[in-house]
């Protein structure tokens, strides 16, 4: 039968979380084979995970062995938090002419080519009759049998072959077949944060980089209309898309900012708008996680990056927050951050074209290291227009769309 072991790192050292953590593993691993089964018009009821020994199996149980392509749901598996290996394999019975049969058959096959080859032997049921090196020398000699021009080579070999003997049977697979998983542990274990996102490359990032260590995500997108278009939101509405199939399901927060960015561009200095457009933003974004209870605020800053990302700007912007704001991108470049958002696949889309709220009545000579004591002064200004920041925030939050 051919199956996927999915190997996992860090649940493994939770102690007596453990159970928890692989729970909600199961759980989120058995969302991404619904999508599967839907795609391919499968029964999902029909994928079987089971438990052993920090790993799980994952296979499809057609009568009769059927001709259902395990490999095909890889791809969603391998976006599932908390896995950090996946190796397609074959497992037989622990009859030894099966094995090496199945060592004939499937991993013969994968060694055409190469240059050299090894064979280890893992053998966690105690009762088998062969010991693991004795197994592991069986399966190298009929390989070897197979493929004469082929080095055996036990120290550095261009493709390792495993043979494992568990309890549910006998596992053959290959590193040469072998696919690394998404790592970290599994979404929901971490608490729920609302991430600001924009069109561009960071936010994505920062949102898979925070559901990697376990946090369910919301999002916030901030827009200007008419200043800002529909198609720029459709477009972040698909980075969000995107950002799902790591993160499970996103709700999606929609504020305009078109009434406070005029009133921003009236009173203020302008040399302080954009720092105190954030501080709005941040506020805004708050009011709605202390409305929906989610347990903190993240963004896409890297330190440095933009005038409005200095450690001053930040301390001003953060001024007034009392949740946590996590900022996982600070200490990366713009090159590292491009490098995840081409792996995680949010990067083609981040630099399609579009209207970015920010952006809009930029100063030409923003300041970078801000004094809170002026932000502030700048920020009453706007009380000259009748109308408080409460109030401007408030009237934002009461036009707020949520997909």
């Amino acid at each position: 039968m051919r199956v996927l072991l999915l190997k996992y790192g860090e649940i493994a050292l939770k102690g007596l979380n453990r159970a928890k953590f692989e729970k909600l593993l199961i759980q989120n691993l058995r969302a991404a084979l619904l999508k599967c089964a839907e795609s391919y018009d499968l029964n999902a009821d029909k994928f079987v995970l089971e438990r052993e020994q920090s790993a799980l199996t994952l296979w499809y149980d057609e009568p009769g062995g059927g001709e259902f392509d395990i490999d095909c749901v890889i791809p969603a598996v391998s976006k599932v938090f908390g896995i950090i290996l996946i190796n397609p394999a074959i497992r037989v019975t622990k009859d030894i002419p099966e094995i090496t049969g199945a060592a004939l058959k499937y991993i013969a096959p994968v060694l055409e080519g190469r240059n050299s080859f090894g064979v280890t032997a893992k053998r966690s049921d105690k009762t088998f009759a062969l010991k693991s090196p004795e197994l592991a020398a069986l399966v190298g000699d009929v390989l070897f049998e197979h493929h004469k021009n082929i080095k055996v080579d036990l120290k550095n070999p261009e493709i390792w072959v495993t043979v494992e003997i568990r309890a549910n049977g006998a596992f053959l697979h290959s590193s040469a077949l072998k696919i690394r998983g998404a790592g970290g542990i599994p979404t929901g274990s971490g608490g729920v944060g609302l991430l600001l996102l924009s069109g561009g490359i960071d936010s994505p990032v920062a949102g898979y980089m925070t559901a990697r260590r376990g946090m369910k995500i919301a999002a916030l997108h901030f827009t200007s209309e008419p200043y800002t278009s529909a198609a720029s939101r459709q477009k972040v509405i698909r980075l969000a898309g995107l950002l799902e199939e790591y993160a499970g399901r996103i709700k999606f927060y929609s504020v305009s900012l078109t009434e406070i960015q005029e009133h921003i561009k009236k009173y203020c200095d302008g040399d302080y708008t954009t720092v105190i457009l954030r501080r709005f933003m941040m506020q805004i974004a708050e009011r709605i996680a202390e409305k929906y209870f989610y347990d903190c605020l993240i963004t896409g800053e890297s330190l440095g990056q933009v005038a409005s990302q200095t450690i001053q700007a930040i301390s001003a912007v953060n001024h007034g927050i009392k949740l946590p704001v996590f900022r996982p991108c600070i200490g990366l470049d713009k090159y590292q951050i491009i490098e995840i958002a081409e792996r995680i696949g949010t990067y083609e889309t981040s630099i399609e074209p579009y209207d970015d709220c920010c952006a809009l009545f930029t100063p030409r000579h923003p300041v970078t290291r801000p004094k809170l004591y002026k932000v502030l002064h700048e920020e009453n200004r706007i009380e000259q227009s009748g109308m408080s920041k409460h109030e401007l925030i408030s009237r934002a939050l009461e036009r707020m769309e949520i997909i």
